[in-house]
């Protein structure tokens, strides 16, 4: 009884890890095991410890207090209209910017999964452009379309499956391209990039694990399951569990990533580039292979952008999910039309992508003082008032995050600089 009840409170960690690994996700971990091998999964290993951290937090915020998360922040904080409006503009800013690069890169992994398009009768530059639009503008059409059901219980049974074959896809793809002794030897060591495109990379790496709407929109998420201070531990064991296989599956594409590119000395142009590598080892079905998990990364990540902004905005005024109201639906179908502009500009997807993620990680700080401040707050938490432990936690994740910001910031200022 107790197995089915925790089963039946995973939700909010499967529509987590929709929001964390997309092909942005895929992006990052693959063009940083291509470069550093092994070298940054302490980075991985963090973001995902401290991500688990948040999403423990926010949800004991509300099984507790039964408030959603901009909810009590303005309510309960000093200034906290302010800092929730901020932390709205900062999470959509942040998730709008990277549903064009994961559209783009969605599209092209449909694209190059097609042999008649890419491995057999490769295309002008000019026709594939035109190809992968159509088949963007598609995926949008698709995923917008179902978005129109509003319901949460299809929402994320729908999350799950594409969750599911993507982590099945990448560990398959992890143990056929398992890296030799030698090759691990090199990979291990941990490393700290310096120059201006690996630390644009580092902040990428930690924007797409340690995302914030994974935690900020947890409560909105609890609630609507029902949840409440009798469920504490469910939810801490979603959290866990939800952490637990962002890293799995996360380390798994870097090990991808090490054994087909780091091990020959190549690193990633373009989405095609470790299916071309893999192909030597496991035939074309290794093509397939990792682009079935390259796009059910991307399908399991645009369906939540989508929602992020209307999700937030019934969080700040109302503290409900409405998923059936014009207002969400027309919030959506924006977010669908913008998302179509990376894609129709056809610039680098891989770049962008990267770019993109770095933009989540301003609002992180943000995102964990609110919080702290609530959590420590004794007069709406009580006995469920933070612990040592935890606020120990919070303090590190805060001073971490501040240092990927402004890593972030610093790599991004040297790139636009360098015109890179």
């Amino acid at each position: 009884m107790r197995v089915k009840k925790l089963l039946s409170v995973l939700g909010p960690g499967i529509f987590a890890i929709g929001y964390t690994i997309g092909t942005g996700s895929v992006t990052a971990m693959a063009t940083a095991g291509a470069k550093y091998g092994l070298q940054l999964l302490w980075v991985l290993f963090l973001s995902c410890l401290f991500s688990g951290l948040l999403m423990d937090a926010y949800g004991r915020f509300a099984v507790v207090t039964g408030n959603t998360s901009l909810q009590g922040i303005r309510k309960h904080l000093p200034c906290g209209k302010l800092l929730a409006i901020l932390i709205f503009i900062g999470v959509c800013m942040g998730q709008y910017t990277c549903m064009g690069g994961i559209l783009t890169l969605s599209s092209g992994a449909i694209v190059e999964m097609c042999s008649l398009f890419s491995l057999f009768f490769p295309r002008s530059p000019g026709e594939y452009h035109l190809i992968a639009l159509g088949v963007a503008a598609a995926i949008i059409a698709v995923m917008f379309s179902l978005m129109l059901i509003g319901r949460y219980s299809f929402f994320e049974k729908l999350l799950a499956f594409f969750v599911m074959l993507m982590g099945l896809t990448f560990l398959v793809s992890m143990f056929v391209v398992w890296p030799d002794a030698e090759v691990m030897k090199r990979a291990l060591p941990p490393a700290v990039p310096h120059d201006a495109a690996s630390l644009l990379m580092l902040a990428s790496f930690v924007g797409t694990t340690m995302a914030a709407p994974t935690f900020v929109t947890r409560p909105l998420l609890l609630r609507e399951k029902n949840l409440g201070v009798e469920n504490l531990g469910e939810q801490r064991a979603d959290a866990v569990f939800s952490a637990s296989l962002m890293f799995v599956i996360s380390g798994a594409i870097m090990f991808v990533a090490t054994g087909a590119l780091f091990a020959h000395g190549k690193e990633i142009v373009k989405v095609l580039d470790m299916a071309h590598t893999l192909q030597p080892l496991a035939g074309r079905f290794a093509v397939a292979l990792f682009m079935v998990g390259t796009l059910s990364a991307g399908l399991s990540s645009i369906f939540p952008i989508m929602m992020v902004a209307p999700l937030l905005l019934s969080d700040y005024q109302s503290g409900k999910m409405e998923t059936k109201t014009a207002r969400f639906r027309v919030l959506c179908l924006i977010a669908s039309l913008f998302s179509l502009l990376v894609p129709a500009l056809g610039n680098n997807p891989i770049l962008i992508t990267i770019m993109a993620q770095v933009s989540n990680v301003f609002v992180l700080p943000l995102t964990i003082l609110a919080i702290f401040l609530l959590l420590n707050n004794r007069k709406i938490m009580g006995r469920y008032k933070a612990g040592v432990g935890t606020n120990i936690g919070l303090i590190f994740a805060f001073l971490f995050a501040c240092a990927v910001a402004y890593t972030g910031y610093k790599a991004l200022a040297l790139t636009i600089t360098r015109g890179l």
